[in-house]
This record gives C-alpha cells, sequence and structure tokens, in this order.
C-alpha cells in the first residue's frame, strides 16, 4: 500500500528568486549542494514577470529575504539544487511619467551557473538582475531537531 507521499522526503523543489542587490551587500555565496538558511517569503508571481517572462514568474514560490522585511519568518533550511543567472534589459516604459528603468518584457536571458555570488559576468545589452534557485527543504538539520524538541 503506497501512502502518496515521495520516498525521499517530500523532495518536492522550491523556486526562489535571489535579489543580486541582496547578495552583493550581505549575502553569502552558494552553489548546488550547498545548505542554506533563508527568509522565505511569498511572492506574486506577476512581480518578476517582466524580469523573467511570466512563465518562469509562475514558477516562482518564494523570494530570499534578509534585510528586515522577514520579521516573524523562521529561516527554512534549503539545499541548492541549481542556479541561473538572470539578465534582462531595462528601460522607460512607453508614456511613463517617472522615467525610472524597469524590466523590459521578452528581453530576458537565463544562463544557469555553478555558484552564485552577487556578481555576474556582463552581457552585452542586457543588465543582470538577479538570481533564479531551484532548492528543496533540507532534512535532518537543525530545524527538524528543533522542531522535535518542541
Amino acid at each position: 500500500m503506497s501512502s502518496g507521499r515521495s520516498a525521499d522526503n517530500g523532495g518536492m523543489t522550491l523556486t526562489i528568486w535571489v535579489d543580486d542587490w541582496q547578495i552583493q551587500c550581505c549575502g553569502q555565496s552558494f552553489a548546488p549542494g550547498d545548505v542554506v538558511s533563508w527568509t522565505l517569503l511569498e511572492v506574486d508571481p506577476e512581480d518578476y514577470a517582466d524580469v523573467v517572462g511570466s512563465e518562469r514568474a509562475d514558477e516562482i514560490d518564494f523570494r530570499e529575504e534578509h534585510h528586515g522585511q522577514g520579521e516573524g519568518h523562521a529561516p527554512t533550511s534549503l539545499e541548492v539544487v541549481s542556479i541561473a543567472e538572470v539578465h534582462c534589459r531595462f528601460g522607460v516604459p512607453p508614456g511613463a511619467t517617472d522615467k525610472v528603468n524597469r524590466p523590459v518584457p521578452g528581453t530576458t536571458v537565463l544562463v544557469p551557473v555553478k555558484e552564485a555570488d552577487g556578481w555576474a559576468k556582463a552581457r552585452p545589452d542586457v543588465s543582470f538582475a538577479g538570481y533564479l534557485v531551484t532548492a528543496r527543504r533540507a532534512t535532518g538539520g537543525p530545524e527538524g531537531a528543533a522542531a522535535r524538541s518542541q
């Protein structure tokens, strides 16, 4: 009889947006296989549609936050599975009155990388915006022990 649960401890993956500036400011670099402890905040996929395209935006489950907006959210232990740099063009949208550069839809370039350190090799016509990180919840770490002890 099957319980319907996966044999790999619920190895469901999550897709997490990590802003370039979050790591540049005070984040630590990470690579596939690393276990990280991040504060995850839920996102509205629409907020990322212009940066990564609406199809990829729908896949984003959370964003990583370590600048105070995550108060009340306990850090989550995650094992990094894969990392993609996200590059896109920025410009002032037609008809905009605020003259603020925004992501230009349809200009996204995804680059799989072996490490994320907040800095990316320059690419023609696009700017580095952040990372799409695929991760799974880490098991057997301190988070699990703390949960058991309560």
